[in-house]
C-alpha cells in the first residue's frame, strides 16, 4: 500500500545527529585487502547447503540457514558471517566499528557499520562463493526445543540468496526451497515454546520510507509469516548463546525489564479502545498478540502500542555485572547474529566460540569489553532517534499538502482536551486536541503537517 509521495532530502537528519554515512579513503583502501585471519581452523561445511532470505536486494548478509529432520526431531544449521576474521582487534576498520557502532539506516543511503567492501563483498554470505564462516549447529527435539548446540568456525557457501516475498510466494504453492522446506514447521514449534516462556513478540508490520532517490512514500509492508520463522532461528541462536554465557559466566547478554503493571493496564485499556475483546486482552499479552492480525491497520496499531512494553533495553557485561533476562524473549539472550550490521555480535560470538572449545576468550574481547557496551547503548539510541526522525518528517511532508481535510481514526488515549489517537489511512500515531471518548472511532481534522519541526497534529470534532 503506498501513500502519498513527496520529495525529501534526509540529508539534514544525519548532518542534525552527526550520522557518519561516507567513510575515509584510507578505509576503504584497508577494508579491500583484508581476508581471513582464521583460515587453517575451519571446518569445510561446504557440502550443507545453506541459503539466505532477507529483504530484496540486500547485500550485507549476516546469516545462512539449512534445516533437516533427525528422527523426530531437527537439526539446524546456521552460518553467521565471520567478521572478526577479518577485522582485526588493532585495524583502523575496528576502531571505526568502536566508534559506529551499528548500521544506522537511514532510507535514502545507510550509515554503515564496516566498508562495504566489507559488509557487501568478502565478509557477507552471498550466493555460489567460499565464505569464512561462524556455523551454529543445534539438534532439536519434536517440539523445538534444544537438546544440545555447538559453534565452531567453518568455510561455507551458500546455494541460494533468498527473498521474503519469494519465499512466501514459494510455501503458498508448495514449492519451497529444500534447504528451508521445514523452515515452517520448525518456526511454528519455536513460536509454541516462546509462549510458553510467556514471550511478547511484536509482528511488527513495516511503515517504511521508501524511494527512488527524489520523491519518498511511505509503504506498508505485510509481515509475512516467513518473516516470522526466520527470525525464529535468530532468537532461537540467541537465547542459546546466552544461557551458554551465563553458564560459563562471561560474555555479554542483551537485557530487557519486564513491563510495570502500570504499563500492562494502559496497553490493554488502549487494545480495547482499538476494538479487540475484553476477554481476549485480559489474557496473558504474549499468546494475545500471537493471535492478532499485524498486517490490518488496527492490528498494526496494537503492535506498536506493545512496543511501550518493550523497554529499558540494554547491555550487561557479565565479567562486571549479574546475569539479566530479555523479558520480550522470556529469557537469557545474546546478540550474535549480525556481525555485519551490529558491533557486540562480533565481540559475543568471540565468546561463544572460546566456551565451545574450552579455550580463553581472547584478549581484546575483554579488553574491549566496557567500551563495546557503552557503544552499543549510545548507537542504539541514535539509531532509534534517527529511524522517529526519518519516519516523522516523512509523515509531516506527505500530509502537508492535506491540511484541513478530514481522516478517519481511533482514539486511543484521552487526557484534558487532548488525546492520542491513530488514523488509519495513512496509518499515523498522533496528538489531537479535543477530547472524545476512548475508543471512539471518528473523523479528525489534520491541523498541523509540519516537515521542519516533523510534526503532525490533528483535531475533535472534524470541522
Amino acid at each position: 500500500m503506498k501513500l502519498y509521495a513527496a520529495p525529501l532530502n534526509f540529508r539534514p537528519i544525519a548532518r542534525e545527529f552527526d550520522v557518519r554515512t561516507g567513510f575515509a579513503p584510507s578505509l576503504h583502501a584497508e577494508a579491500s585487502q583484508l581476508e581471513d585471519r582464521f583460515a587453517r581452523v575451519r571446518i569445510d561445511a561446504r557440502s550443507v547447503p545453506l541459503v539466505t532470505i532477507d529483504p530484496a536486494g540486500s547485500m550485507d548478509l549476516d546469516q545462512a540457514v539449512h534445516i533437516e529432520r533427525r528422527g523426530g526431531g531437527f537439526v539446524v544449521r546456521y552460518a553467521i558471517a565471520d567478521v572478526a576474521a577479518f577485522v582485526d582487534p588493532d585495524s583502523a576498520v575496528a576502531e571505526e566499528s568502536l566508534e559506529r557502532g551499528q548500521t544506522i539506516y537511514l532510507p535514502d543511503e545507510p550509515a554503515r557499520l564496516h566498508p562495504e567492501e566489507l559488509s557487501e563483498g568478502s565478509a557477507s554470505l552471498l550466493p555460489d562463493v567460499d565464505r569464512p564462516a561462524v556455523l551454529w549447529t543445534f539438534e532439536l527435539d519434536d517440539g523445538g526445543e534444544v537438546e544440545s548446540a555447538h559453534v565452531e568456525r567453518a568455510l561455507v557457501r551458500s546455494v541460494a540468496r533468498l527473498d521474503y516475498e519469494g519465499v512466501h510466494a514459494d510455501m503458498q504453492a508448495g514449492t519451497v526451497h529444500p534447504s528451508v522446506a521445514l523452515l515452517e514447521e520448525v518456526g511454528k514449534l519455536r513460536q509454541q515454546s516462546s509462549l510458553r516462556r510467556h514471550a511478547i513478540n511484536l509482528r511488527l508490520p513495516s511503515v517504511r520510507v521508501v524511494g527512488d532517490g527524489d520523491t519518498f512514500e511511505l509503504v506498508i509492508e505485510p509481515r509475512h509469516p516467513v518473516m516470522d520463522y526466520n527470525s525464529e532461528i535468530s532468537l532461537l541462536t540467541g537465547m542459546v548463546a546466552g544461557r551458554m554465557m551465563v553458564d560459563a559466566g562471561v560474555g555479554f547478554l542483551r537485557t530487557l525489564g519486564p513491563a510495570d503493571a502500570g504499563g500492562e493496564t494502559d496497553f490493554r485499556r488502549e487494545a480495547g479502545n482499538l476494538g479487540y475483546p475484553a476477554e481476549e486482552v485480559a489474557g496473558d499479552i504474549g499468546e494475545f498478540l500471537a493471535g492478532v492480525d499485524a498486517d490490518t491497520p488496527r492490528g498494526m496499531a496494537v503492535m506498536r502500542e506493545a512496543q511501550k512494553l518493550l523497554r529499558g533495553s540494554g547491555y550487561v557485561d557479565l565479567s562486571a555485572g549479574e546475569p539479566e533476562v530479555h523479558a520480550g524473549i522470556g529469557g537469557y539472550y545474546s546478540h550474535v547474529t549480525a556481525p555485519l550490521r551490529r558491533l557486540i555480535d562480533r565481540y559475543a560470538t568471540e565468546v561463544c566460540l572460546a566456551i565451545c572449545a574450552g579455550t580463553e576468550v581472547p584478549e581484546w574481547v575483554m579488553r574491549d569489553a566496557s567500551r563495546v557496551i557503552k557503544t552499543m547503548g549510545r548507537s542504539s539510541q541514535l539509531a532509534n532517534t534517527v529511524e522517529k526522525a526519518c519516519l516523522h518528517l516523512t509523515e509531516a511532508t506527505v500530509l502537508a499538502p492535506w491540511v484541513g481535510h478530514n481522516f478517519d481514526g481511533v482514539t486511543l488515549k484521552t487526557g484534558e482536551n487532548a488525546a492520542r489517537v491513530f488514523i488509519v489511512d495513512p496509518p499515523v500515531l498522533a496528538p489531537s486536541s479535543g477530547a472524545p471518548e476512548e475508543g471512539a472511532e471518528t473523523k479528525f481534522s489534520l491541523v498541523r503537517a509540519d516537515p521542519a519541526a516533523r510534526e503532525v497534529n490533528f483535531a475533535w470534532p472534524a470541522d
